[in-house]
């Protein structure tokens, strides 16, 4: 009797396994392939800004990174007031309404990029906060009701892997010498990967957005601390969830992938970024060689930020040679170069005056204010303007991406 039981289990739980992961988007050889076991050619968009701000996005230029634009918010309004404002906009930016508009562009996917720091206290890591994972909650929820899949993107990393303004660190790549900052990054991907290890219209996570800058003397060194992290990572999230993707970033803004060794994972793929280079078969050949070599599959998880004529040429050699794709970005302030916009008044312009100025001392600061009714009025504007309702459809670059372009709102 007990090797008829044993011989029972030893069937059941592979095929138990199997159903399982086949309710996920997998990795299988050079493509993806959906639950259905068709393959899946990924068409998308990255929802930046909206979790993690970036400055170029609101038409500011040395003020670019999350902290730096925050710390002109509380100059002008006080830190309490300073983070009501910041709950409405990412009550606003991102709604509903923007994920079915998405849907209806016949997009497939979207790319949720997040900075660390609306999970977890940075100076205290040990306390989580429940206000990242109410806004993940919140989007693949709507994404679920669209049947629009999801990539979970760390943008920003505790200690940085960037060092510049997109990881909204302190200007150098700590992650990949702190043990603290590896710990606490890897604790974040550990709650996340728990709390949607069963969520299916999540395609997986992208580890780490961009890491180690080109611009560093030491990027050699550092990028032989890149793929031992992205295992060490990786055997940490496979502890709970053993079904999403793993997308792993290359070096030099996503563009270096020298250091990685085969494939450490089942269920693995590389993620490539490319700008503003000409569109031609050359400049991505390199990530093509790896997808033959490795026998995994590539996907561009950011390009854009140009002319609509290069989006179209891009987007094209990126299908003829069977490469999914996520554009950056969806949304941000007066650009033709994304899905939609949103105005920019008159006393944001005093906003932006005010914040490019260089301001010494607290007698600086206090001269140099634009007046509170100002103030006032350009941030409840901000908040009002980035309603879907009341933004601006670039036709165009939707068109550019061969997605549909002509659906009503």
């Amino acid at each position: 009797m007990k090797w008829l039981v044993k011989s029972f289990c030893l069937f059941l739980i592979p095929t138990l396994l199997l159903s399982q992961q086949n309710k996920f988007v997998q990795c299988k050889g050079k493509i993806f392939v959906e639950p259905n076991g068709k393959e899946i050619l990924l068409k998308g968009i990255n929802l930046g800004n909206w979790l993690n701000p970036e400055g170029y996005m609101f038409h500011l230029k040395d003020v670019n990174s999350f902290r730096l634009v925050d710390n002109v918010i509380k100059e002008l309004i006080g830190s309490d007031e300073a983070g009501n404002f910041w709950r409405s906009f990412r009550d606003n930016y991102i709604t509903q309404e923007d994920i079915h508009f998405i849907k209806n562009t016949d997009a497939n996917h979207i790319r949720v990029p997040f900075n660390f720091k609306l999970f977890l206290v940075e100076d205290h890591p040990e306390i989580f906060l429940e206000e990242g994972f109410k806004r993940l909650d919140d989007v693949i929820n709507w994404c679920r009701k669209e049947n629009l899949y999801v990539v979970l993107d760390l943008h920003a990393a505790p200690g940085g892997q960037t060092g510049d303004n997109i990881d909204d660190s302190w200007g150098y790549p700590y992650l990949f010498e702190n043990a603290d900052a590896q710990k606490t990054t890897i604790e974040l991907w550990k709650k996340i990967a728990k709390r949607y290890k069963n969520e299916t219209i999540v395609i997986g996570y992208d580890l780490l957005n961009e890491p180690i800058p080109h611009f560093y003397e030491n990027k050699e060194d550092l990028n032989k601390l890149l793929e031992p992290f992205y295992m060490k990572l990786t055997a940490a999230i496979r502890t709970i969830d053993k079904n999403h993707i793993v997308f792993l970033g290359g070096a030099q803004w996503n563009t270096n992938f020298k250091m990685f060794n085969p494939p450490f994972d089942k269920n693995l793929a590389y993620t490539f970024h490319r700008y503003w280079m000409p569109p031609e078969q050359k400049e991505i050949q390199d990530i093509i060689d790896l997808r033959e070599k490795f026998n995994s599959p590539i996907w561009l998880g950011e390009s854009g930020e140009n002319k609509n004529e290069w989006i179209e040429s891009f987007r094209s050699l990126l299908e003829e040679n069977n490469i999914g794709w996520c554009f950056w970005p969806y949304k941000k302030m007066d650009s033709n170069s994304c899905f939609v916009s949103f105005a920019k008044t008159k006393e944001w312009d005093e906003i932006i005056n005010y914040a490019e100025t260089p301001r010494k001392n607290f007698e600086d600061l206090r001269k140099r204010k634009p007046a509170a009714e100002t103030v006032k009025k350009a941030l409840a504007d901000l908040i009002e303007n980035i309603k879907f309702k009341n933004n601006k459809v670039n036709t165009e670059y939707i068109k550019a991406l061969g997605l549909n372009n002509t659906m009503q709102r």
